[in-house]
């Protein structure tokens, strides 16, 4: 079953939609700065997904939900940018539902399962103590380094106390999370995988999986970058995906 996701939208009424997909633990929100950028010639919506920021929770958090959520944002042929698991549930987006997807872009995933679980961080948001955080900042969350520590502190409702994120349902599904479904059939339109060259998501053995699942890929780095590439390096993420959007 769908669930509504939240959206924050950007830009005239007029052009061809753009839709923003995040990746685990993110929102939204995190997409203002690039999402503005993008919206100077057409209309761009974020989203929050499923279990994160301000979107329904729910107990099931596969690809294919996630997938069928992002169908139901759509209200027409778009063009797609998915990050992490944002670009997983795009993925499985266009392989199932081609009809709605224009042009791809998937940033710094492949359709392949991972070995690195984020359960950890799950476990250090819950160890939090919220009873007494008045800002974030004062929130002693355990992280492995202050970039991972901010971004998860966007997800603090702080006034709420609680945490914008179904830790419970995210711990629970994160083999899925972190893996990829079984699919069939091909998307034969424009993707371009851009990757963070500091970050080893992609990597050059996942090109022919890749290749299979999506025979027009292309492949572009941005240098510099790690995992969170839209955030480390906007203005060059912005320029890689405003090329290839426009053909």
């Amino acid at each position: 079953m769908t669930v509504a996701l939240n959206a924050i939208h950007h830009g005239p009424a007029e052009g061809v939609p753009l839709l923003i997909a995040h990746g685990l633990f993110g929102s939204a929100r995190n997409w203002g700065a690039v999402a503005k950028r993008l919206s100077a010639t057409r209309p761009v919506t974020a989203v929050d997904m499923r279990n994160h920021g301000h979107s329904p929770w729910a107990e099931n958090h596969s690809y294919q939900d996630l997938a069928d959520d992002l169908a139901a944002a759509l209200a027409g042929p778009s063009d797609v940018l998915g990050h992490s698991m944002g670009g997983k549930a795009a993925m499985v987006l266009a392989l199932a539902r081609p009809d709605l997807v224009r042009r791809l872009v998937v940033a710094d995933i492949a359709p392949v399962g991972y070995g690195h679980t984020q359960a950890p961080l799950i476990h250090a948001m819950r160890d939090v103590d919220l009873s007494g955080v008045t800002r974030r900042s004062e929130a002693d969350l355990a992280a492995p380094d202050d970039g991972t520590r901010a971004f998860l502190l966007q997800s603090l409702d702080v006034e709420g106390k609680r945490w914008r994120l179904n830790l419970d349902v995210l711990e629970r599904e994160m083999d899925r999370i972190i893996g990829f479904p079984e699919v069939s059939g091909t998307f034969e339109g424009p993707v371009l995988f851009l990757t963070g060259g500091a970050s080893d998501y992609v990597r050059p053995a996942h090109h022919d999986r890749i290749r299979a699942l999506f025979p027009d890929a292309r492949f572009e780095t941005v240098e510099g970058a790690g995992h969170w590439l839209h955030a480390e390096r906007p203005r060059e993420f912005v320029a890689a995906v405003e090329g290839f959007l426009a053909g």
